[in-house]
């Protein structure tokens, strides 16, 4: 339970993100026509580099993210900071071959890209599946972890906290659009990373700095935990090999072709804005590792001291035995570790993580549902009428994400509970994007086949897995088990493209890539903020930090 004045301070910072969020999305100079679409979904086009890496990141980093990452730390060492550090290089490929097709075609939506590349089938299935994915992995999970961290320091029963956020964040992200959302998320990034970056420091000089961590860990034989890449065979089932062939297959679909994500880069003032702005966060995503998961990492080695009491996070296992439930570690490191005030500070950025990740996904699933979907049957929508049934869907969402929860609570461990779920979703996903733009064959009737068949065997998979557990089949990494899903969808497609040839129309003929150097011919801006010089700096940074923590 926290103070009396750490709890005004987290109430203090609610409410003015609300009035932030609510003045932004209101403010027709600011944000454009609110009822128009292009001013209510992609903020009338104007979002420039700082606030679109901003976005991106907070949309990314939820309250989800440092609690379950603080959990890995914790259970698995730095291991699973390797979903933020590769992230970095599928968002190169964002801004330098996935993000001049989404300008220059003047999209709203990825469907819409699909239908333009492919047919009105593919729009439809991925319209379908991104609210479906936007609901359960950006809204419920975070839900989820917030509800944790709410019960966990307030004694507040979780399904009421969750009711009230989910309430507070709705009003003005159903009413504002997405300059509301991109306002807040950039003061929710600060206020995430700043709140940290202090729970980083307080955990690092309580345990002594690095050797000391080492020491310890040592004397309770965890060396390995600081190893980001482990050897082929990993029990845990993430080792080099299927991080390196595994996670492209779940990077490419959240980051190059997840409208949640995606949309921010939509609402860029122009393409070189867009480039940058995705790399921008492509260099913010190196900080995870050192301020989400190694805070885990030094509460283990704290725990091992025995200068960090974990006994209420003890609990009775099945067989009567005690066990250790590691999902409340993050909350107990914030009220054992800080004084007084800090800690509302960092309550303040769990619920910056929370809030921003449930705003963006509100926002995209409204685009999708009127553009998509709504004015899929009704073409002749009034454009303020789209705008309407955008906030209707967004509101439908909310209340099936706040239905989920109990199913997805069951998860042991939320990181890998979000990335089981994405494993069996991407891989058609990243299939059909890819060959999209690369290949010039790739034909519509391939992609919806493919489509169809990718997302039925990855359902299929995924129930096996959690009904006969003991299964060959179940037992695979699901990394590697997206590599292989992802390789038969290829399969797919590639064989159905030359059955069905592509029949290519005036929009399509300029939707693919002639070759790998196209997407480089444009110049860019001068100087350091180039969009080649960034790419290749964040290339040399992550490389020599891959060669450091190996």
């Amino acid at each position: 339970m926290i103070g009396r004045l750490d709890t005004w301070i987290a109430v203090g910072y609610i409410v003015a993100i609300v009035a932030v969020g609510l003045f932004a999305g209101l403010n027709k100079k600011a944000a454009g026509s609110q009822g128009e679409p292009g001013g209510y979904f992609l903020a009338g086009r104007s979002l420039r580099w700082p606030m679109i890496g901003l976005a991106l990141f907070a949309t990314n980093i939820s309250c989800l993210h440092l609690v379950s990452l603080a959990q890995s730390g914790f259970d698995t060492g730095l291991l699973n900071g390797n979903f933020e550090w590769m992230a970095a290089f599928t968002l190169i490929l964002l801004a330098l071959f996935f993000v001049p097709f989404y300008i220059r075609s003047g999209i709203s939506t990825l469907p819409d890209f699909l239908e333009k590349r492919y047919n009105r089938a593919c729009r439809d299935w991925l319209a379908f599946i991104s609210i479906i994915s936007a609901i359960i992995i950006h809204i419920a999970f975070s839900f989820v972890a917030g509800g944790i961290v709410l019960e966990t320091l307030f004694g507040i029963n979780m399904y009421t906290a969750i009711i009230v956020i989910a309430l507070l964040t709705g009003a003005y992200t159903i009413i504002g659009g997405l300059k509301a959302v991109v306002v807040t998320e950039s003061i929710q990034s600060i206020v995430l990373i700043g709140g940290a970056i202090i729970i980083t420091c307080f955990c690092w000089n309580k345990v002594g700095g690095w050797e000391q961590m080492k020491s310890t860990l040592a004397a309770h034989q965890a060396l390995d935990k600081i190893d980001m890449l482990r050897p082929a065979g990993d029990p845990g089932g993430m080792s080099w090999v299927a991080v390196f062939l595994g996670y492209p297959v779940l990077g490419i679909w959240y980051w190059c072709a997840d409208q949640t994500i995606v949309q921010r880069t939509l609402g860029a003032k122009d393409e070189n804005h867009a480039r940058v702005g995705a790399l921008f966060c492509g260099f913010i995503k190196i900080l995870p590792v050192f301020i989400f998961v190694l805070p885990g990492l030094c509460a283990f080695a704290l725990y091992k001291t025995h200068a960090l009491d974990l006994s209420s996070l003890q609990q009775l296992a099945p067989d009567g035995t005690t066990q250790l439930n590691s999902k409340g570690i993050y909350t107990l490191m914030i009220t054992q570790l800080l004084p007084p005030g800090l800690v509302g500070i960092l309550v303040a950025a769990l619920l910056s993580g929370l809030m921003s990740q449930i705003a963006g996904a509100l926002n995209s699933i409204a685009t999708l549902g009127s553009y998509d979907l709504y004015k899929r049957f009704r073409p002749d929508t009034p454009e303020k009428q789209l705008v309407k049934v955008g906030r209707w869907t967004a509101g439908i969402a909310l209340l099936l994400s706040i239905a989920l929860l109990p199913l997805l609570n069951r998860y042991e461990s939320l990181f890998a509970g979000i990335n089981d779920v994405i494993a069996h979703i991407a891989p058609p996903i990243t299939c059909v994007f890819l060959l999209g733009i690369f290949w010039k064959k790739a034909s519509g009737k391939a992609a919806a086949c493919t489509l169809w068949i990718g997302s039925a065997l990855g359902a299929l998979v995924f129930a096996i897995g959690k009904l006969a557990p003991e299964t060959a089949l179940a037992k695979i990494s699901f990394m590697i088990m997206a590599f292989y899903l992802f390789i038969t969808c290829v399969l797919i497609q590639v064989v159905l493209s030359f059955v069905f040839p592509v029949q290519h129309t005036a929009d399509s003929e300029t939707l693919y890539w002639k070759s790998f150097r196209e997407p480089l011919s444009a110049k860019g801006w001068p100087g350091p903020g180039n969009y080649k010089f960034l790419s290749f700096l964040l290339l040399a940074i992550m490389a020599v930090l891959y060669w450091i923590f190996q």
